[in-house]
């Protein structure tokens, strides 16, 4: 059985039950009382049945009108409960709200920022993929995506909403800036040891610029190459090798003392820490304040360069 062509006319009917007559339904739904009475005799013609008794004076519901109008009411109730839960999420952050992280940057502050937000927010679900992969957020169902890219960033027809900005330094244990000549220049690391992300080309080439902004580029043959920078760290603290990593991931080693900067003078340029989404168009609340939030708490942590 096919539905109603317009469920509009449902509750069109259900206004003039209610008003008792088409004028002050007319009247109350701001439209004219002709057409009013047109769309609700359409309805009855598609039904194939009499909903309304009318005489020049009254006007009654006959006894399939009557079930029909309950199940009228029912609908019009069911839309305006639908209306005001968009309206609540629209006023408020509540429902849930999906992102995806690189591993690194929830260590160095987004897991506790992310934390302190469904705290603040009690009505949020926020749901975390902690991942390196580059992830499809349309596909995903993701609410928005983090990324950080060397600017310039790719053309794309999603939204970007720029986060900070993240330089990476040279850093290697005590221990082994003991047993080496310290460093005068990039190329003079040839002899040391290092530890790299894992290139699927195996291609490891380090390009640092200095504070004049001359770019010197370093090729070299890891000793261990991983995709994951927590375990990058550790084996730069074990002494495995010289290792790249973002400042703000290595601050704390470095003031406790079990990493030491090298080539204090040079760093990657820095990359855009950004928050790529499907659009900006509707965004309920809790995306766009946990969007906020993320730029509030980032700028509080250490040596991270926001915007």
């Amino acid at each position: 059985m096919d539905p109603i062509s317009d469920l509009n006319d449902l509750r069109l009917f259900a206004e003039v039950v209610e008003r008792g007559s088409f004028t002050a339904a007319a009247r109350s739904l701001d439209l004219q009382t002709s057409k009013l009475s047109r769309r609700v005799r359409a309805l009855e013609e598609e039904l194939g049945v009499r909903l309304l008794n009318r005489t020049s004076r009254s006007l009654s519901l006959t006894e399939t009108g009557r079930q029909f109008h309950q199940h009228c009411l029912a609908l019009v109730a069911e839309s305006r409960a639908a209306r005001e839960l968009i309206d609540r999420t629209r006023s408020e952050p509540q429902g849930t709200v999906r992102i995806s992280c690189p591993l690194g940057l929830l260590s160095v502050g987004i897991a506790g920022i992310v934390s302190r937000y469904v705290q603040q927010y009690p009505q949020v679900q926020v749901l975390v993929d902690a991942t390196n992969r580059r992830v499809d957020v349309i596909e995903e169902g993701l609410d928005f995506a983090i990324r950080v890219r060397l600017p310039p960033l790719e053309d794309t027809d999603l939204a970007v909403r720029q986060l900070g900005l993240s330089a990476m330094i040279l850093v290697a244990s005590p221990e082994l800036v003991a047993r080496h000549t310290a460093p005068d220049s990039l190329a003079s690391l040839s002899d040391w040891p290092t530890v790299s992300m894992a290139d699927k080309n195996e291609r490891h080439t380090w390009r640092l610029t200095d504070a004049r902004g001359d770019v010197s580029a370093f090729t070299h043959r890891p000793r261990l190459a991983m995709d994951d920078l927590a375990s990058l760290r550790a084996a730069a603290m074990a002494g495995v090798g010289v290792a790249l990593l973002p400042k703000e991931f290595v601050n704390a080693e470095i003031r406790a003392g079990r990493l030491v900067r090298l080539l204090p003078d040079l760093s990657t340029p820095p990359a855009l820490v950004h928050a790529i989404f499907p659009t900006r168009r509707g965004m309920v609340p809790a995306v766009r304040h946990l969007l906020d939030a993320l730029v509030a708490g980032l700028a509080d942590v250490d040596d991270l360069n926001i915007f």
